[in-house]
């Protein structure tokens, strides 16, 4: 034990060293932080940088195999890997040791699949019920694998159907990397990555064997069938070591729009700063959408030039709503939506700048599909980086924006960034949601959540009720973030910030759940899916 300790406090050490190495001046940022007791701005700032090193795996890996086992009933009969056969007897050899240690029996396929699971020649495949693994020679289990299998299986209700767990990649010398700590099952996102096949069990009947064996992709055919009969479940635990390829996210292609587009409402609050106003209006006059109507809910603008400019817009048959007193942007939005003529809506700051006619098409597709709720863009800053893609809850113990700072054209955590999905929440800054699910839910809360938080909320309240958020990068803007009304440094803004915050954890306690799109072993102080690493 006393090794372990010390071997895991010689990791750790070298995690920190080759984050200095690789950060220097954000290390001594971080450091800064942390000596003067700003902890949760300092584990911030750490996480992403530790999560850099080549060692933060097997430093985290290291920790993992501290961690009790839970002790289970013998792993059942009903469970039964199909390896896929080489000619490599070393990998098959290999795979096969992993399985018998894990409890796990073990059938190989060589040659024709057809020969080898579509027939009924074989009791083993035509015992019933039956639960298949599908993995790769080469490919190993974790010793627990067959447990926690197992016990995931007896809890599972009638109708679960397919069960999958995390995997990492294992080099010929036994080094695992690149974990792959997955999100709760969305099947959006698993139309972009198939991120189950070869690391999940599934469900299968004799009927389902044979018509698959006669499928060219019969692995990746059995999972999809399964996911058509039932419901799908997750174990958040690393069972799978690979030494095949990780399935890689597919090149997302491009959206086919709805045949027929309904109208829509775009609601800018605004408070002087015309200079951001006309570009997004510019923005807005230049997007491809048929039915298109602009509410400006101005809010005690007194800059002449605002004031002129929004004389202009009214001229041009912009609504222009009043919305004196204090900044509650809750309050002004509900109170815009109580006008609006669109069957959607469009949540949108003023200092949103548009980039490509095609993305309000693009977002009310996804909002017109029943089970979705409210669907937020790709937000980039004026450098290009992104600013939101999703938000997580629990990130900071509240709520923020996931892969920020990434370029859209880096790998970033399995290229998330990057694919359409489901996720718990999104910015209004630039949503749609139909207008008949925000009042459905009460619109925004404008009684806890005046400025912060309202968005996550709204968001929280249509998930509850089936509509779930969703996450479109195919639409992207430019968001000059809150550069017209500040970023509540002041005692007024910051003591309001408290009480919104208190709010959200009381309400949704997001300082306690694990968002069911993130993952328990990633750090609840980073936006960028780092490892969580404690010593």
């Amino acid at each position: 034990m006393v090794l372990k300790r010390l071997a895991a406090f010689a990791l750790w050490s070298a995690v920190h060293l080759d984050a200095f190495r690789l950060e220097p001046h954000n290390y001594v940022i971080a450091t800064k932080w942390w000596i003067l007791g700003k902890r949760v701005r300092a584990r911030g700032q750490f996480a992403p940088l530790l999560s850099q090193s080549p060692k933060a795996y097997e430093f985290w890996a290291l920790l993992e195999e501290r961690e009790p086992r839970a002790v289970s009933s013998k792993v059942s009969d009903i469970l039964l890997a199909l390896v896929v056969g080489c000619d490599d007897q070393a990998k098959l050899g290999a795979t096969l040791s992993s399985l018998a240690a894990a409890e796990i029996r073990a059938h190989v396929v060589s040659g024709d699949p057809e020969n080898q699971i579509g027939g009924a020649h074989s009791d083993t495949l035509r015992q019933q019920p039956l639960w298949i693994m599908l993995i790769e020679a080469g490919d190993l289990v974790a010793p627990n694998a067959g447990v926690q299998y197992n016990d995931r299986i007896n809890a599972a209700a009638s109708s679960s159907s397919v069960i999958f767990a995390d995997d990492d990649k294992q080099d010929r010398w036994g080094h695992r990397k690149d974990p792959h700590f997955k999100p709760g099952w969305n099947s959006e996102l698993f139309r972009h990555h198939d991120y189950l096949t070869g690391s999940c069990i599934v469900r299968v009947d004799q009927a389902m064997l044979t018509e698959a064996a006669k499928q060219p992709n019969w692995g990746s055919w059995l999972v999809n069938e399964a996911i058509r009969r039932g419901s799908v479940a997750h174990i958040p635990a690393v069972l799978h070591h690979r030494a095949s390829r990780q399935p890689a996210p597919r090149e997302v292609q491009s959206l086919t729009i709805a045949d027929t587009l309904p109208s829509v409402s775009v609601i800018i609050p605004t408070r002087n700063r015309a200079d951001l106003l006309r570009t997004c209006i510019a923005g807005l006059q230049t997007t491809n959408y048929p039915n298109l109507e602009i509410i400006i809910a101005d809010n005690d603008s007194d800059d002449p030039e605002t004031l002129a400019y929004l004389a202009t817009l009214a001229q041009q048959g912009i609504t222009i709503l009043p919305q004196p007193g204090p900044f509650n942007y809750s309050t002004i939005n509900n109170n815009a939506v109580a006008i609006a003529q669109g069957e959607f809506i469009c949540l949108m700051n003023n200092d949103i700048e548009i980039l490509k006619p095609d993305w309000l098409a693009i977002m009310v597709t996804q909002a017109m599909r029943p089970e979705v709720g409210a669907v937020g863009a790709q937000l980039l800053y004026p450098d290009g980086r992104i600013q939101h893609a999703g938000v997580v809850i629990g990130v900071g113990n509240a709520a923020d924006h996931a892969h920020r700072f990434l370029r859209p054209e880096d790998e970033g955590y399995f290229r998330r960034h990057a694919l359409p999905q489901y996720v718990s929440a999104v910015t209004a800054a630039c949503l749609v949601v139909r207008k008949d699910k925000f009042l459905a839910v009460g619109g925004l809360d404008d009684k806890n959540f005046a400025v912060a938080f309202n968005d996550v909320d709204l968001c929280l309240k249509l998930n509850q009720q089936g509509w779930q958020s969703f996450y479109e990068p195919r639409a992207v803007l430019v968001h000059h973030e809150s550069i017209s009304r500040g970023h509540d440094k002041d005692p007024i803004g910051a003591a309001r910030f408290a009480k919104e915050l208190e709010a959200l954890q009381r309400i949704w306690r997001t300082d306690e759940i694990i968002d069911p799109y993130h993952h328990p072993n990633l750090s609840r102080a980073s936006e960028q899916f780092a490892i969580s690493l404690t010593l």
